[in-house]
């Protein structure tokens, strides 16, 4: 298998402009998800895929490898799938394509190769994302944390900002002792055929509902190979969180 990993990054923010560029230990955000994600074995090529020019530009020169993007994608899975395009022009073509979070500075690539073992374990396997055991109720009653159940085949069958699934007759501060709850780690593998087709599909009512992307594939009958991890890696979403990151540090 070819194997391509993928590092969306945009320049605009809402909470935090910018921050591909943030200056962590020395080095920038963008370019600690980049050194991290070349450490995995199985990658034959690592991208950072970006709509602005400052971020090409850096990229550029820590010596990485970067593809310019149109602004308008609505996800870091339609940036990808531009990405497959530019680079099939060129003759470069991939059987699975990694989606690695770019604001993740200290991914651990161990995730990576979970990921890439659903497909070598299943050439069936179309979609493959992680998930972790939710240890804290505050975790499992915060919408900004995505739930997911998980069928006997080991795919997904739904994700929710709502802790999932419902206990009912238990109070609250009971609901851990009484079942497990799964916590969505935000990275995604693809087969690069399935990737394509993706990107075609129109929102659905569930996503626009969750506000989650993946519920698009689900519904539209698409599966979602789960690999258990026990790491989470931190993510920076604002200014507060480079701040809690860079104290424990």
């Amino acid at each position: 298998m070819n194997i391509l990993g993928i590092i969306p990054a945009r320049y605009e923010s809402t909470r935090f402009p910018g921050k591909p560029l943030i200056d962590i230990d020395g080095k920038s955000m963008i370019q600690h998800v980049y050194e991290n994600a070349k450490q995995s074995a199985s990658l034959d090529t690592v991208v950072v895929a970006t709509d602005d020019q400052r971020i090409y530009d850096h990229v550029k020169k820590f010596g990485g490898e970067v593809v310019m993007t149109d602004n308008a994608h609505q996800s870091g899975t339609d940036r990808c799938g531009e990405v497959i395009k530019i680079l099939s022009k060129s003759g470069k073509n991939f059987d699975i394509v990694i989606n690695i979070q770019g604001d993740e500075p200290f991914l651990d690539p161990s995730q990576i190769e979970l990921l890439i073992n659903c497909f070598r374990e299943n050439n069936k396997t179309q979609i493959a994302t992680l998930v972790k055991k939710i240890e804290q109720s505050v975790e499992l009653f915060n919408p900004n944390i995505v739930k997911v159940i998980i069928g006997i085949n080991g795919d997904a069958i739904y994700f929710s900002r709502s802790p999932i699934p419902f206990a009912r007759d238990v109070e609250q501060n009971k609901w851990l002792e009484k079942s497990n709850y799964l916590k969505h780690i935000g990275i995604y593998g693809y087969q690069t055929s399935v990737l394509m087709q993706l990107i075609k599909l129109k929102k659905t009512d569930l996503e626009i509902s969750e506000n989650l992307e993946q519920l698009r594939w689900i519904e539209n009958g698409y599966k979602i190979k789960i690999s258990f991890t026990s790491i989470e890696n931190a993510a920076i979403d604002t200014p507060d969180d480079l701040k809690k990151l860079t104290n424990k540090s």
